[in-house]
């Protein structure tokens, strides 16, 4: 009975996100800049804290300051500003380490800085790709709003059918040293049921852009990942030896807890539409 309750709770905080989401995607611009870069700021700040918890001292300032102009970068698209700003990181992490009191573990300080802003940052910024795509591809800007929901459903579809099929039917452990409550039929359903989402979304919106192949195409290896995303999040968890990566979501735990997935989805989304869908 205290489960049900749980579901019912995670799925009625989850619920209210969904309508936000789209009414500022339709917006884009600036306004779904500062969503993503709140949600880089809270998940770098998050991903940083559990290093802390394993007593490692990753530079929080000068990490969480490149990832969010990094997130600045990715939407006024400006390449050369993303080569200056790694320039930069390489040059301040380097520097600092020279003035710090300790001299152990520099390769363990400056790698964990940079792992943070790329696995946050870097990853999440994708989703402000996949808004402005439009603007690369000459089509009209509102379709930007249909790219950022497919990875939001690709996850979405696959966590719900991952949890319901693998509580049910569940017996295979998926990888048990990582993650003991996943199975390979959850894993199957997770798929089956992306799959079948997408295909809704697609057909009930009209998505020209989609074929039915680029729809499995989208649901096969978009599943794949958005099990990888949970599983990596997973083991940095259960490295730290914490259950979730913060308390900012009711019933979800932190930002990094509600969308490792999306991290590695939306890159892989955006490269499909980039360069295949949308060729």
């Amino acid at each position: 009975m205290a489960k049900k309750k749980n579901i019912v709770y995670r799925f009625s905080t989850a619920i209210p996100f969904i309508p936000v989401l789209i009414i500022i995607a339709f917006k884009g611009g600036i306004h779904f800049l500062i969503l993503i870069e709140l949600a880089i700021f809270v998940g770098t700040f998050e991903f940083y804290d559990i290093l802390r918890a394993k007593e490692m001292n990753p530079y929080k300032k000068i990490g969480v300051t490149v990832a969010i102009i990094l997130g600045l970068t990715a939407y006024f698209q400006s390449y050369v500003f993303t080569y200056l700003l790694f320039t930069l990181l390489v040059m301040m992490l380097s520097i600092s380490e020279l003035f710090r009191k300790e001299l152990d573990r520099a390769i363990n300080h400056m790698g964990t800085t940079v792992f943070g802003i790329l696995y946050v940052s870097w990853l999440f910024s994708h989703l402000i790709f996949l808004r402005e795509l439009p603007t690369v591809t000459g089509k009209p800007y509102n379709i930007g709003v249909s790219y950022v929901l497919i990875p939001f459903i690709i996850v979405w579809g696959y966590d719900t059918g991952a949890f319901f099929i693998g509580k049910k039917f569940g017996r295979r452990k998926l990888l048990e040293r990582i993650s003991p409550a996943k199975t390979w039929e959850g894993a199957i359903g997770g798929f089956l049921a992306s799959l079948v989402c997408l295909f809704a979304y697609q057909q009930i919106f009209n998505l020209q852009y989609l074929t039915n192949f680029d729809v499995i195409v989208l649901a096969i290896f978009g599943s794949f990942l958005a099990q990888v995303g949970d599983l990596v999040e997973s083991l940095i968890k259960r490295d730290a030896k914490l259950k979730d990566s913060a308390k900012h979501i009711p019933g979800h735990g932190g930002v990094l807890d509600r969308f490792d997935g999306i991290l590695f989805v939306a890159p892989f989304v955006y490269y499909f539409l980039r360069f295949f869908a949308e060729r």
